[in-house]
């Protein structure tokens, strides 16, 4: 049975980005703008609704990461995701490959899309990077730049549940790889595009193909749908959404920052140690150090999210009686 149209449901100008223009889509495809640009998409705007559904993915995968499929168009230099839909395929704590049951699962998704007149293409896809930032690995390169070779145009999301929990804000990333022949300025930074750390056994990986693509500008939307949608989800769950403590929901990533820190801080001693011993100084002591003051802030950023949980927790347990107090208690450290 179908439900009565709702006029307060839609707003024309507003949901404009769910209006899918086949033709319009088809001829920018057929001119290929991006064959004599490899910069020319700038942008990706994603629907709070596809956002909400990844972000969701990529958190039941726990330490594994996820895969799936979004689907869009273009408009203009701007890859517009409307939709996503997870994979059934089987992940590690590295790596995730889609197989041919996930294939199987694909053309069957688009043939019961096109069934119900949801005519958008995959445009592209997006996997979990749990814990270590949104940036492609030597694997998630050879994957994007496969699928711009041959189903272009093609965009590759990458988010970390981990630090989107931990953060309060989607940890997201989208990115293109640059086509072989084109050498631009190599990065020689070890941080994300949120500033933060690369955990030091992913280092390697992440520097060695930072230089292979480039980052997009990432945006999302809200038709008036969703808006409906999502204000029936907080009414429905703010006080528990309130009332959740990150220090618990969020304790394993917590913990392996806190290792990795110290691995970083051990290897960062000895440099300075054989620094002092030779008595060397230069471009590499002035790297050290920079590297050393670089620790430290990340030490007190740390220690500041710490702090803020547990007053947060006192606050709540206050105000909604859910033992958030007790529970912060015990996510203390034991004293040695």
């Amino acid at each position: 049975m179908e439900l009565p149209p709702n006029p307060g449901l839609v707003d024309v100008q507003r949901d404009a980005l769910y209006a899918y223009d086949a033709e319009a889509h088809k001829a920018v495809v057929n001119s290929r703008p991006w064959t004599t640009d490899y910069k020319y998409f700038k942008t990706v705007r994603i629907s709070s609704v596809a956002m909400i559904k990844m972000v969701m993915h990529a958190r039941s995968g726990g330490n594994l990461e996820v895969m799936g499929m979004m689907q869009g168009y273009i408009e203009g230099s701007t890859m517009v995701i409307t939709d996503a839909y997870r994979l059934p395929v089987e992940g590690t704590e590295t790596r995730v490959n889609a197989q041919d049951e996930a294939n199987e699962y694909m053309v069957e998704y688009l043939r019961l899309c096109r069934e119900e007149n949801r005519l958008e293409n995959v445009i592209g896809w997006y996997h979990s990077h749990p814990g270590y930032g949104c940036w492609l690995s030597g694997i998630d390169v050879g994957t994007q730049s496969l699928q711009q070779q041959f189903n272009e145009p093609f965009v590759a999301v990458v988010i970390d549940p981990d630090r989107t929990v931990s953060q309060n804000k989607v940890e997201i990333g989208a990115f293109r790889t640059i086509p072989e022949g084109i050498k631009p300025p190599v990065a020689t930074n070890t941080t994300t595009g949120d500033g933060q750390s690369v955990p030091l056994n992913k280092v390697e990986d992440f520097g060695a193909h930072s230089h292979r693509y480039y980052a997009l500008d990432v945006e999302h939307f809200k038709s008036t749908l969703d808006s409906k949608l999502l204000e029936t989800l907080w009414n429905k769950y703010w006080v528990q959404t309130l009332a959740q403590n990150p220090l618990l929901t969020n304790r394993d990533y917590t913990s392996s920052q806190m290792v990795d820190l110290g691995s970083r801080i051990s290897k960062a001693s000895k440099s300075l140690e054989t620094l002092s011993t030779t008595g060397q100084r230069g471009p590499k002591s002035d790297a050290v150090d920079q590297n050393i003051e670089k620790l430290l802030g990340e030490v007190k950023q740390i220690a500041a999210k710490e702090r803020s949980g547990l007053l947060a927790a006192e606050v709540k347990g206050k105000v909604f009686g859910c033992g958030c107090r007790g529970q912060a208690q015990d996510a203390q450290p034991e004293k040695p």
